[in-house]
């Protein structure tokens, strides 16, 4: 058990909270109520293992960065904790796990499979080279309820492609927050990031207006979808909720971005998930 602990650490798979909600929240919005036992289920895995092949190949890709870097010399891979041998088994476990489970839900999701897992272990590498990286970790996010409305329905429509993209810009909008605490460290290595390159008040000020397109995709969805008065009772939540997490930061102030971060936004897919889930019911 601790050794499971130790890889769960050093995948951080606890925030896959983040995610989970949306594409529980694409797959009842495609059964329009509740989706079968066995969707449920298969969707909670194929989450749980595409989750964990994104953070292991994250750690394995920015193994000798990570040592480098005073905020993350003491994650698993630069200690010693792990091996990458272990690491990049873990990838293919995970790779495994999302495959049987892309299998057992239908053949669209079988045959969109490997795509997704390309575009999810491609991400650490295009900070590399573009500071639009922020935006690709956002679109690997955002395959979470495209993935969960297509386990259900089978196919592809406008509203996944409109909530996927919503949540992608969510994602993007705080990884712009996150990514200001290694302004002087991604300068350095020559890593890219809109902080990097044009200042931290730069990236706080795009980080506003991705989080408020979000608000504004969330609301063109709910529209398009007839949602009742929950969904617009947890967007007004969230909108509020993306405020107060603005608040925490400031160019001259980074103290409470872990706050900004984790707890915010945990929030934020929870309520989301809750007002879309009652107003299918209402």
């Amino acid at each position: 058990m601790r050794r499971l602990g130790v890889y769960l650490e050093a995948v951080k798979f606890e925030h896959t909270v983040f995610a989970l909600p949306f594409a529980y929240l694409g797959m009842c919005l495609a059964a329009r109520g509740l989706p079968t036992l066995g969707q449920f289920v298969w969707v909670t895995v194929a989450m749980a293992g595409a989750r964990t092949l994104a953070m292991a190949a994250n750690r394995l890709i920015d193994w000798h960065l990570d040592a480098l870097n005073p905020r993350t010399a003491g994650r698993a891979l630069p200690r010693g904790l792990v091996s990458g041998g272990e690491m990049a088994a873990l990838c293919l476990v995970s790779f495994l796990v999302l495959a049987v489970a892309a299998w057992q839900l239908n053949g669209l999701c079988l045959k969109l499979m490997p795509l997704a897992a390309v575009w999810l272990v491609f991400y650490p590498y295009t900070k590399r080279f573009t500071w639009l990286s922020h935006w690709v970790l956002g679109l690997a996010d955002g395959i979470a309820p495209v993935g969960g409305w297509i386990a259900v329905s089978g196919q592809l429509a406008w509203e996944p492609l409109v909530l996927g993209l919503a949540v992608g810009i969510w994602i993007a909008g705080f990884d712009l927050i996150y990514a200001c605490q290694d302004v002087a460290f991604d300068r350095a290595q020559g890593l890219y990031s809109i902080a990097a390159q044009f200042g931290i008040a730069a990236a706080l000020r795009l980080s506003s207006l991705s989080h408020a397109a979000t608000v504004a995709l969330l609301a063109y969805l709910g529209h398009g979808l007839a949602l009742g008065l929950p969904f617009w009772l947890g967007l007004a939540a969230a909108a509020a909720l993306l405020v107060y997490e603005h608040r925490l930061v400031r160019p001259d102030d980074l103290s409470r971005l872990d706050v900004a971060f984790f707890n915010v936004n945990g929030y934020i897919a929870v309520v989301v998930f809750a007002g879309t889930f009652a107003a299918l019911f209402v």
